[in-house]
């Protein structure tokens, strides 16, 4: 989504995100979050924040869900696009 300010207001409107965009944000999250993984080398929280999100699981996937789940309740707002 993205912030649209119409009048005095401001929408979060969807919009359609490019291939090479989509796969920058997926590596992008996945080294985030296993960077956030304390207490392990970065290597192994890598491995296991990919093989998480391989089995639908783990934080990578949930921040997806939550970006996919915004713009879907957002979709109404979808004729602010230009």
């Amino acid at each position: 989504v993205k912030a649209r300010r119409v009048g005095g207001a401001t929408y979060q409107v969807p919009i359609e995100v490019s291939g090479e965009r989509q796969n920058a944000l997926a590596v992008r999250w996945l080294v985030r979050f296993a960077n956030s993984r304390k207490g392990t080398p970065m290597k192994d929280a890598l491995a296991s924040e990919i093989m998480d999100a391989y089995l639908g699981q783990g934080s990578a996937i949930r921040k997806r869900d939550e970006v996919h789940k915004m713009a879907q309740s957002n979709k109404a707002f979808a004729h602010f696009r230009w």
